[in-house]
């Protein structure tokens, strides 16, 4: 049966990282927040194609093994996507490289679509559509198959999944860092302990990983 997964990163203080820049994609502090996820060896592997091996194996390396497993298509925002980086370049084809890590489609959420479908190598083909949130869900479980659809991000599309109660499976990987600024993940956000499961668990590096199953 297919589940929606979410993955997401924030500090102790409870910020994402805010503000992206094209030289800064991803929020300033965003290199911070993910230290220990961008150490292990899976991530180097996935992201960077790194074969030496090389990275960290413990606890943060299971949860990044977890990651890519099982997902048969993404959802994702704009911001996320890069869609707003380069608004006039015709060729620019978001922040993730000729071979993104996705090897799915990837729905991106946008009030630009209708726009042509980008497909890349490795299986990921980047989809945008400006649809309700249900809606476009819908089409990514057909997409998925047998497979989990997992949500990505940015702040404000995976705050709108939250808010809609769509997340079956939340990921969330706490830094052992104060950041004291940036977007604050859980204003008016509650009570997900009394509809999810709540498990926690520390890794060496003291990142927490809190893992909510419906």
């Amino acid at each position: 049966m297919t589940r929606v997964r979410m993955n997401l990163f924030t500090s102790l203080d409870g910020y994402t990282p805010a503000k992206p820049t094209p030289n800064d994609p991803m929020g300033r502090d965003w290199g911070r927040l993910t230290e220990t996820y961008a150490a292990t060896r899976t991530f180097r592997e996935k992201v960077f194609g790194e074969t030496s091996g090389a990275g960290t194996t413990g606890v943060d390396d299971r949860y990044a093994i977890a990651f890519f497993e099982g997902v048969g298509s993404e959802i994702m925002g704009a911001g996320m996507f890069g869609l707003h980086a380069f608004p006039d370049d015709p060729d620019w084809k978001g922040w993730w490289g000729d071979k993104p890590s996705f090897g799915t489609p990837v729905y991106v959420l946008t009030h630009t679509a209708p726009r042509p479908s980008i497909p890349m190598e490795a299986g990921t083909t980047f989809h945008f559509r400006s649809t309700a949130i249900e809606d476009v869900l819908a089409e990514a479980a057909e997409a998925a198959g047998d497979l989990d659809v997992r949500v990505g991000g940015g702040y404000s599309t995976a705050r709108d999944f939250l808010r809609a109660g769509l997340v079956d499976d939340l990921h969330l990987t706490v830094a052992p860092i104060f950041l004291g600024r940036g977007n604050r993940l859980w204003d008016d956000l509650r009570a997900f302990e009394l509809t999810h499961q709540v498990t926690t668990e520390v890794a060496e590096s003291g990142t927490i990983h809190v893992t909510l199953t419906r």
